[in-house]
């Protein structure tokens, strides 16, 4: 082809009676700016066919492509200047080196953007059609991915450029030794971040906590070496990942239902009144709109109580929001009173009643 190129520049330049250099240098950029213009038209065209595919892969595949493409077109151009001038002779050896390196590149800088474009088409489906997903874990496998990517690209440049890659391992192999005793609480970490990803007890966005550390509060970030939490006090809470392979995690964020379970007490007077309002309650519970009624409802008179018939209540709610919670809480227990009201009972409160008998008379108060 070069060959092919160079009779072609060399007719041109007598036909036109112009310096060789002149007409092969014109050539190549007219060659290249009709490249780039056609390249362009191209994949102009095939994001409009994978904007119409109900795939998304194939976006990313396109979006990727498109950048790398235009450079390679270049890049194969340069290669062809640096051959065929003379002039260029004495860089030529450097120049073809240099670019035969950005041509490797260019396969790992493609993946690197396609693994970004479907990391992105990924979230955003996911939040488009409602279903739930784990951003850390979309994000950390995306970031693996390129980590890797780019370790074996290093590979691949230094045994182009002619280093030995076999003694580069081997050396890493004595040094990673070293390097994991020096760095142990580092890889610890690292480990213990690697651990969250997989096993995912928390994402970004939890309420978490801790019963056997004073730790509670919002995940904000998950990093390889700390996850960052924010207390509910509003203050940044920095946790070594492999703290969370040593201790308890509850997450809240996770529950299905919360929990209403209430005590309420009759007053002795009221006994004949207690099992009306128990089933009253029962009731009550059974047809409110925001219990849910495939868990358990209780209702039951419990014990005795020093001044008072005991009862208790347990359900749970079909909110798992904080501050709705108790809102429903709130009317649940409001409801209750109105029963205990509407049934000529009330609620009864620590009392003491005194009897003093005497010769003659018995009072009590």
């Amino acid at each position: 082809m070069e060959s092919q190129l160079a009779v072609a520049f060399a007719h041109l330049a007598n036909n036109l009676n112009l310096p060789w250099v002149w007409v092969a240098f014109g050539g190549l950029l007219l060659i290249a700016l009709l490249g780039q213009w056609l390249i362009g038209a191209v994949f102009n065209r095939l994001q409009r066919l994978a904007q119409q595919s109900e795939q998304q892969w194939d976006d990313a595949f396109v979006n990727a492509l498109v950048a790398p493409a235009k450079l390679a077109w270049w890049l194969l151009l340069l290669t062809l200047l640096f051959a065929l001038l003379p002039v260029l002779a004495s860089l030529r050896a450097m120049a073809l080196a240099t670019l035969h390196a950005s041509l490797v590149l260019l396969v790992p800088w493609f993946l690197h953007r396609l693994i970004a474009n479907l990391e992105e088409q990924i979230l955003i489906a996911r939040f488009a059609d409602g279903t739930s997903v784990d951003k850390a874990t979309v994000r950390a496998t995306a970031r693996l991915l390129r980590v890797a990517l780019w370790l074996i690209t290093a590979l691949m440049l230094l045994q182009t450029l002619g280093v030995s890659v076999s003694g580069l391992l081997a050396f890493g192999g004595i040094g990673g030794i070293a390097v994991g005793f020096a760095a142990k609480d580092l890889l610890a970490n690292f480990f213990g971040g690697l651990g969250i990803y997989m096993d995912r007890p928390f994402t970004i966005g939890d309420w978490v906590r801790s019963p056997d550390r004073a730790l509670e509060g919002t995940v904000e970030d998950i990093g390889w070496r700390v996850t960052r939490i924010r207390t509910f006090d509003k203050r940044p809470l920095y946790v070594p990942n492999s703290v969370f392979a040593q201790i308890v995690i509850e997450n809240p964020s996770r529950m299905l239902n919360r929990r209403i379970y209430e005590k309420f007490g009759l007053r002795y007077e009221d006994s004949r009144s207690l099992e009306p309002v128990v089933n009253a309650v029962r009731e009550m519970l059974q047809t409110h709109a925001d219990i849910d009624t495939d868990q358990t409802i209780i209702v039951n008179f419990e014990s005795f109580g020093g001044s008072s018939l005991d009862c208790f209540l347990y359900c749970h709610t079909r909110t798992t929001n904080w501050v709705e919670y108790h809102g429903v809480k709130q009317d649940v227990l409001l409801k209750v009173l109105g029963i205990v009201h509407e049934h000529g009972a009330d609620i009864a409160f620590p009392t003491r009643t005194l009897h003093v008998q005497g010769p003659d008379m018995s009072a009590s108060a």
